[in-house]
């Protein structure tokens, strides 16, 4: 063959166009002329809603799957808990069918015991409804002001509680407002009954915010978790409210008594709404004057 015929050009592969630094140069100031123009003059703005339409329900297809199992993860624990609280629903029914029953039977026992005696009926104790207004500004005390005064029938030392128990009582009265007192206070002191030995004492404020039984004997049977209940013996407070539950006993305290904290059943803070008491002195039967009691019996002798 002769040389002249020979073809000289290089084969496809080795053959070279633009160099590879002037694509990049040229695409990559074609990328920020897009990037301007869209964000200038919105070019593309028609084409990206477009394509979103045309690719949205491809990408609903592929989170069917990954719906599918999610749903399937939440209705299995879903279920799972919904059989808990079947069961813990059942359990607490037949606890609170019990404690009716048991109720029903011990209404039904103080009744006849009432008869028996022929004690008077239990007191019906009339309520009213309070708004806290604002905390009292002294630091040292524990003090709160009601929307509720004189003029509503507020009396001095009716009992406030909440939803939770014994909140404090009435100590100031104003014509439109009331101070309460509540437990915690250093200077409040309320009579207490043991709910579980019905052993009486009473319970004084002041003490980190909480409360304290006093004058308690370091043998006596006291225990954590006992509920402390008022005993109504002052005349303000009906009988068997919640107030506290023993939390420590310090049976090593000096003098031969323990030291007994309680836990208020009702929490000092944050309150908005309490409910306040007519108290029990109300209903009371009068005391006889003794001057009375003398000239009746016809004089001392």
């Amino acid at each position: 063959m002769a040389l002249g015929t020979l073809d000289r050009t290089p084969p496809p592969f080795f053959r070279q166009g633009t160099s590879a630094r002037t694509k990049l140069i040229l695409f990559a100031a074609l990328a920020l002329f897009l990037m301007v123009a869209d964000a200038r003059f919105a070019l593309v703005q028609q084409l990206r809603a477009v394509l979103a339409t045309v690719l949205l329900p491809v990408q609903r297809t592929l989170l069917v799957p990954v719906e599918i199992v999610e749903d399937g993860a939440e209705y299995l624990q879903g279920l799972k808990a919904a059989r808990a609280a079947e069961q813990d629903a059942l359990a607490r029914l037949a606890q609170h069918s019990v404690q009716a029953a048991r109720m029903r039977e011990l209404e039904a026992e103080n009744a006849k015991l009432r008869e028996l005696l022929e004690l008077r009926p239990s007191f019906a104790v009339r309520t009213q409804a309070a708004q806290v207004l604002w905390q009292a500004a002294d630091p040292y005390t524990r003090k709160l002001v009601i929307d509720r005064g004189a003029k509503q029938g507020v009396a001095l030392g009716a009992p406030v509680v909440n939803e939770h128990g014994v909140l404090g009582q009435v100590t100031r009265l104003f014509p439109l407002s009331a101070e309460v007192t509540l437990l915690s206070d250093k200077d409040a002191a309320i009579p207490v009954l043991n709910g579980r030995t019905q052993q009486r004492a009473a319970a004084f404020g002041g003490v980190n915010d909480a409360l304290e039984l006093r004058f308690i004997a370091a043998n006596a049977d006291v225990q954590p978790g006992d509920p402390i209940l008022t005993s109504g013996l002052d005349g303000l407070y009906p009988p068997g409210l919640a107030v506290a539950t023993v939390q420590h006993i310090d049976r090593r305290a000096e003098g031969g008594f323990a030291r007994v904290s309680l836990k208020t059943a009702a929490q000092m803070d944050n309150v908005h709404h309490v409910l306040v008491l007519e108290p029990m002195s109300r209903q009371l039967p009068t005391r006889p004057d003794p001057k009375d009691a003398l000239a009746g019996s016809g004089g001392p002798r």
